[in-house]
Formats: structure tokens, sequence, C-alpha cells
């Protein structure tokens, strides 16, 4: 029996389809495989073993490294700070981005320069930035103090030690990542605002709804996934960020201030000790990965809807 020319083309057609989005994938994939699954599965390996910086020779200790690493109390501390420094700092950034975007939302004059100037701490180098907070978190030449000494909020004598201080230092770390983290909260939050009709909010504010009513049972709801978005990646990025603690504190003042991303680097590149390095690095795919699955179908469910 003889197919059509017809149904030959379409044939060809959807044959040569495949074929693009094959090679169209490709980099996509390569690039997830050598940079992400690749690294992964040698940092499993690692965490197996008792590898050292500077030797080729390791033999397989199973689980003894995350016995050890579970046993240690600066790992619980650092536990406890990463998700401390993730749910106060994303709380915080996704309430200040929301105030922000709102007000870039109505017009008024400068809006232009306000969104630019908004912009500068996500652009701004960390490094660059870090030297800058340094100086205003100095011991003594801290402008907040000057500051707050002047205005009278401190009496003479007094001074705060903020990166000296166990408590101090870990609310300074949290203050430098919100205000990083702030600008791209807010251009999400912003592109998620403009996509609402204005006749919603209209329709809304006729049928008697209220600024809060109107927020949280009109604009949430609709912004739900672009909410999970801008969520999802914050924290990600806020449970794996070991730069700013690095530059700031070192995990200092007596290991008060590491999260597990710093602690790893410090185990496993600063002290040598790959394999403990990796157990510590290894514990952060678990929660990401629980984390991730939970938002995306969270997100999945309010796009149904």
């Amino acid at each position: 029996m003889s197919v059509s020319p017809a149904l030959a083309a379409g044939d060809t057609i959807r044959r040569s389809d495949r074929r693009l989005g094959v090679v169209m994938l490709t980099p996509a994939l390569a690039y997830i495989t050598v940079l992400v699954a690749l690294p992964f599965l040698l940092a499993l390996f690692l965490s197996l073993t008792n590898s050292s910086a500077g030797s080729l020779d390791f033999s397989f200790v199973g689980l003894a490294n995350f016995r050890s690493v579970i046993a240690n109390p600066v790992f619980q501390r650092s536990l406890q700070n990463t998700f401390v420094f993730t749910l106060v700092s994303q709380s915080l950034v996704m309430l200040l981005g929301n105030i922000l975007a709102r007000a870039l939302l109505r017009p008024f004059f400068g809006k232009a320069l306000a969104r630019f100037l908004i912009l500068m701490p996500w652009a701004a180098p960390i490094s660059l930035a870090t030297l800058g907070w340094l100086w205003i978190y100095d011991s003594t030449f801290s402008v907040i103090n000057w500051v707050l000494l002047v205005t009278g909020w401190l009496e003479p004598g007094q001074w705060y030690y903020w990166l000296g201080d166990t408590t101090l230092a870990m609310i300074a770390i949290i203050t430098i990542h919100v205000w990083r983290m702030l600008p791209f909260s807010t251009v999400i939050l912003l592109a998620g605002l403009t996509s609402i009709p204005n006749e919603v909010r209209e329709a809304a504010a006729i049928d008697g709804a209220g600024m809060l009513a109107r927020i949280f049972q009109v604009e949430i709801p609709m912004m739900k996934p672009i909410l999970t978005v801008a969520v999802l990646f914050g924290v990600v990025f806020t449970f794996t960020d070991m730069s700013l603690v690095y530059l700031l504190t070192r995990g200092g003042p007596y290991n008060s201030t590491h999260v597990l991303a710093s602690l790893a680097f410090q185990d496993g590149v600063l002290g040598g000790d790959v394999g403990r390095g990796a157990a510590v690095a290894i514990f952060l795919v678990p929660v990401l990965v629980v984390l991730a699955i939970f938002m995306l179908r969270a997100s999945r469910r309010a796009e149904v809807v």
C-alpha cells in the first residue's frame, strides 16, 4: 500500500522537528551534565572516602564522614544558621521587595533613576560590596555606631562590635544579604504586579475590597506562580551562598556564623579534608530537592486554578 505524498511529507517534518529538538537541547544537557551532574557524583564519591588535599591516596570509609559531621557541634550550629539565614533573609526580601515593587508601580518623577539605583546592589561585585560593608561594620570606625552615638542611641563608652559578637555578626550578614537580594526580588515582583490587568483591581475596588483584601485575595493568588519562582531562586541562592560569610567573618567569631556552604569550604578546601568537606556539602542536596519539588508542585497547582 503506497503512502500519500502528504503523509510522507508530514512524517519527514516530524522527524526533522525531533532532530532539531535534540540538537537544541544538547548544549543545555551538556552544560547540566558537565557542571552539575558530574561534580555532584564526584562529591558523593569523595564523601565516602578519606580523601585529602595534596594526596592521591584514599580509601573508602563508608558513612564515617557523615557520622563524624553530624556529631560535630560546629556542623549542628552551621545547619541551624543555614535555616535561620535563609528563612529570615528571604522573608525580609519578599516583604521589602513587595513594598518597593508597589512603589515603583506608581508614576512619580525620577522613576527610571530609582529603578536604576535599586538594581545597583545586585550588579555590584560581591567582593567590592563586602569591602564597603566591612568599613560600615568596622569595630573602630563603624558609621552605624557613630550615627547612633551622635543621635543619643549609644551612651559614651558603649560600642557595638558588629562582627565580633556572635548575635550581631549574624544580624550583619543577614542585613547585607537582604540588601543584595532585594533588587532581584523587586524586579520579579514588579513584573508580576505589572502582569495583573488594571480592570481586575478596579473590579475588586468596586466590589468593596480594601487594599489588604486586594493584595491577599486578588493579587497574590494571581501572582503565585511568579512568587514561587522568586522564592525558589532566592532560597536556593541563599542556601548555597558561602561567599558573603567567608568574605565578611570567615565563619567567626568562634564558628558562630558558619553556614553549610562555608563550613564545607573551610573543611574541604582550607582544611584539606576533602572527604569531610564533601560530606558537609552533600547535606545541602536533600533539603534543596525537597524544597524544589514542593514549590514547583505548588506553582503547578496555582497555574491550574
